[in-house]
């Protein structure tokens, strides 16, 4: 008798964990993708304040043999080759805007076209590089926390040039 009983019950019960994992996969399958996309917005943060930082470090010793163009190099493409070669490849997903502080006075460069060639300053000056990225969401209801659906940042560093 119990048997029988015990059989009903298996039957009753087959489809029971089908439906409860229907009903619960949306909610971790979303809190999995929530985590993954916090995950990338800190290593690229972190990816980037590394190539930042890297960038300052070469930036400050005067060099220019980074720049592609070997037959006239100039000292702030040399320094965006570093920051490129840094970033792990995701220098051109954030798409940055630098921002120079010169002993305190601030210049913006939002394109290539704007750059100069005393960019970086001279011997002695402390100069901060700081770069103002985007980096696009994955997850789309974590998007509307964010504006433009994308999240932004900003990575310096400051040192004092090297006499050079």
């Amino acid at each position: 008798m119990t048997l029988r009983l015990s059989k009903r019950a298996d039957r009753r019960q087959r489809g029971v964990s089908t439906i409860e994992f229907a009903l619960i996969a949306p909610v971790l399958f979303l809190l999995l993708f929530i985590a993954v996309d916090l995950g990338l917005l800190l290593w690229v943060n972190l990816t980037m304040q590394y190539a930042v930082r890297e960038g300052a470090r070469y930036a400050v010793t005067g060099q220019s043999n980074l720049d592609p163009n070997s037959s006239s190099q100039q000292r702030y493409l040399a320094v965006i080759q570093e920051i490129k070669d840094s970033s792990m490849g995701l220098y051109n997903i954030v798409n940055p805007s630098y921002v120079i502080t010169i002993n305190g006075t601030t210049q913006s460069y939002a394109n290539q076209s704007s750059y100069n060639g005393n960019m970086f300053g001279n011997p002695d000056d402390i100069v901060v590089l700081q770069l103002n990225c985007t980096w696009p969401l994955l997850t789309p209801l974590v998007q509307p926390f964010f504006p433009g659906g994308s999240y932004a940042f900003s990575v310096a560093a400051t040192m004092r040039n090297e006499d050079f």
